[in-house]
């Protein structure tokens, strides 16, 4: 059954791939959404980049982001790419966070799900995986972001539909994983799709769940 597979790969998963220290602890809401944004369509060590320089030019905070001017964001986070369109996207959540509601995000995580995602989803640039990211890691909401890697890695393993959208592969993961395992299920599925079930071409003889995959061998020919 895909429900014991399932079972059978987290915990795989979990004994060979270390979870970030980060994890136990709760991470700021306001901060985890700027930083969700800078990271869209980015690597990883820009993305930190991009976020250190925003810190050292601002307070990471609704009131002086939303004062801050626009051409300061974007200098800062350049690195990142798309800087102009994040840079738009951070002030005007800023602005709307802190005239709308009161400076803090605590009124929208506190909503039912799927409330506070559509209200997260109306701010500029805040798609279904940022309002994902923001809900999971600073409210512990039960919700699996679906990012590229988690994307792939679940239709590999046959755990989401093939041609499956955002929400086809997010509902398919919640139904087969325990919630208070979403946050777990979320990045093993990253660090397994960037270390080993890579695209194109995963490394399927040395993967650690291949005996539990449909997929097993299919891009890893010699």
């Amino acid at each position: 059954m895909t429900e014991k597979r399932a079972a059978m790969v987290l915990q795989i998963l979990k004994q060979t791939v270390p979870l970030p220290a980060w994890t136990k602890k709760r991470r700021d809401p306001f901060e985890t959404l700027v930083t969700t944004i800078i990271s869209q369509n980015t690597a990883d060590l820009n993305t930190e980049r991009a976020f250190e320089a925003l810190s050292k030019s601002f307070e990471i905070s609704p009131e002086a982001l939303a004062k801050a001017k626009i051409r300061e964001i974007e200098a800062a986070i350049k690195v990142a790419g798309l800087y102009k369109s994040k840079a738009k996207s951070i002030k005007q959540a800023s602005f709307t966070i802190h005239g709308k509601y009161c400076g803090t995000l605590e009124s929208i995580l506190s909503l039912p799900l799927e409330e506070a995602r559509k209200t997260l989803m109306q701010f500029t640039g805040v798609g279904p995986k940022t309002a994902d990211v923001v809900l999971l890691f600073s409210a512990n909401r039960p919700t699996v972001p679906v990012d590229t890697h988690v994307n792939r890695v679940s239709k590999r393993l046959g755990f989401a539909p093939e041609k499956g959208d955002y929400e086809a592969v997010r509902n398919s993961l919640q139904s087969l994983f325990d919630p208070a395992d979403y946050l777990a299920v979320h990045l093993l599925f990253i660090a397994h799709g960037r270390k080993t079930c890579k695209a194109p071409r995963p490394l399927c003889r040395q993967c650690p769940v291949n005996k539990c995959c449909p997929s097993n061998g299919l891009w890893d020919k010699p």
